[in-house]
């Protein structure tokens, strides 16, 4: 069935705290996507993210951000001031920017505070939530509570007792059960050996992500809006993952990586990239027939109704760099997992072909598209990437396409629809023009309604816009610049007072191509 959506992340809704949260802001955005006649809200990946900013660089694969709590819902359930939150500067001299330094001072103490004054562990919702996410909320809880003791660093610079988890007990729960906290605590954290408060206000955090990203999910969906999360293939080096579970991985008998994650040299890269995210041991996965992957696709379809895969080659074939290498230059390819570990995700029944979308964008070997092919999930189209004069058959342009994709104008990692046309090679520019039927007389605006037409026209089955491409906004409103560091991330709405007008084009060109909710 044909249908469209929009994307935007969470973070870049309008909002009085320096960030976009499960606020009011969000359920007039789904309010918006209705009247629109959408039926999708994609958003990016909602976990705690580390050093960089980076949502596809979290320090839990299965925990959420605290940034995203609605802090005036905190208010209303009395765990808050509103004077407490409104005297805070969280960078609202900059609605358009989300300051992160700021938001980090900023936010984590009323957190705390909220904590200290809920009695969230004596409600039924939370020893459920508990029980469902125990698995994972106890270790990422202990390695945020020892990070923050340590003073931020990485748990690789952990002394080793505690990098190596030489412990079996850990502090508060030695004491309930009447024992004193092993020496391990003691010798090894600067400040104190009791780790208890900062486990629990962990715990509480996660569940007041969960409680609110579930309510606003439901909110959505009972409108007819479905969500599509977004998942990194790999999980960060500095994460609770990797520290708790290094069986999971390429580590070695001291528990460090034996080979990190990149990809190889090409035109855009002399180097490579070094993402430096550890390799999965695919042989132990296997042996545990992917019980780990099995509950992190069971954990989104719990988010999300749909699930976006990033760097879905990675599981056909990954690009393995020698650890401590300085670039990328001397990796070489190892062969994924395939089919098997489909075959095992599938023996859930929330995971189908309509719940799970494979980026398969950039080079694509045959094996690659075999794999996409036999899982029977939709592949990814973008506009952006069609109108390259020197390779037209790159599969890309519009007519090349088949149903079972779903097309993006741009995605988080490109340039804003208004600011890529103007920076198009003029030989490109011009194959983008006659395949439009462009001329000097069309304008700005009237091109990138042209190409947003062009996707909606497009055989995909779902079609994907930009926020950023339907205001028509320029590099201002880019998301991510991919290889750099700063300056990403950060890019937030101001407003969501879109213009009525608008409005009605994105539902009428929604209808008139067949992606209505009513078709």
């Amino acid at each position: 069935m044909r249908s469209a959506g929009i994307l935007l992340p969470v973070s870049s809704l309008p909002s009085l705290y320096g960030i976009g949260s499960f606020s009011e802001s969000a359920r007039r955005f789904v309010d918006l996507l209705e009247r629109s006649d959408q039926s999708f809200w994609q958003i990016l990946p909602l976990g705690p993210t580390g050093y960089g900013d980076s949502p596809y660089q979290a320090f839990s694969a299965f925990a959420g951000n605290p940034y995203y709590i609605d802090l005036d819902a905190l208010i209303e359930e009395g765990l808050l001031e509103r004077s407490e939150a409104e005297c805070i500067d969280f960078g609202q001299g900059n609605p358009e920017r989300v300051d992160y330094l700021k938001l980090y001072r900023g936010r984590f103490p009323l957190l705390r505070k909220a904590c200290e004054r809920s009695r969230f562990e004596e409600e039924e919702a939370y020893r459920q939530f508990y029980r469902d996410n125990a698995f994972w909320l106890d270790d990422y809880a202990l390695f945020m509570a020892i990070k923050d003791s340590l003073g931020g660093v990485s748990w690789y610079e952990w002394p080793d007792p505690l990098r190596l988890r030489q412990f079996d007990s850990v502090p508060g729960k030695a004491r309930q059960q009447g024992a004193k906290d092993p020496a391990v605590w003691k010798d090894n954290l600067p400040v104190h050996a009791d780790l208890s408060g900062d486990i629990r206000f962990y715990c509480f955090v996660q569940y007041q992500f969960m409680k609110q990203w579930m309510d606003l999910k439901a909110y959505a969906n009972s409108r007819g809006i479905r969500i599509i999360g977004d998942i990194p293939v790999y999980v960060s080096a500095d994460s609770s993952d990797a520290w708790a579970c290094g069986e999971l991985f390429q580590f070695n008998e001291d528990h460090r990586p034996d080979a990190v994650a990149g990809c190889p040299p090409d035109a855009f890269s002399v180097d490579g990239q070094l993402w430096g995210n550890p390799l999965y041991d695919w042989a132990y996965h296997e042996k545990t027939q992917f019980s780990w992957w099995k509950k992190r696709i069971a954990h989104c379809l719990k988010l999300y109704d749909v699930v976006r895969i990033d760097h879905f080659r990675g599981f056909d074939e990954y690009y393995s760099i020698p650890a401590g290498a300085a670039t990328a230059a001397g990796g070489h390819w190892e062969k994924g997992p395939g089919m098997r570990l489909f075959r095992a995700l599938k023996e859930n029944p929330a995971v189908t072909k309509e719940s799970i979308i494979a980026e398969d964008l950039g080079f694509l070997t045959p094996s690659v598209m075999e794999l996409v092919r036999e899982t029977g999930f939709a592949g990814m189209k973008v506009i952006e990437f069609a109108f390259d004069s020197r390779d037209t058959g790159n599969g890309y342009l519009p007519h090349s396409y088949i149903p079972n994709t779903v097309v993006y104008t741009g995605t988080h990692d490109n340039q804003t629809l208004r600011a890529w046309y103007g920076e198009l090679a003029p030989s490109d520019r011009r194959l983008a023009d006659d395949y439009l039927g462009f001329t000097p007389e069309t304008t700005p605006e009237e091109r990138n309604r042209a190409f947003i037409r062009l996707a909606m026209e497009s055989v995909s089955d779902t079609c994907v816009i930009p926020v950023q491409d339907y205001l028509a906004l320029g590099s201002e409103a880019r998301m991510n610049h991919p290889a750099t560091m700063n300056g990403n991330w950060t890019w937030r709405l101001t407003d969501l007072s879109i213009d009525e007008d608008l409005i009605r084009w994105i539902r009428r060109i929604t209808q008139i191509t067949g992606r209505s909710r009513q078709t």
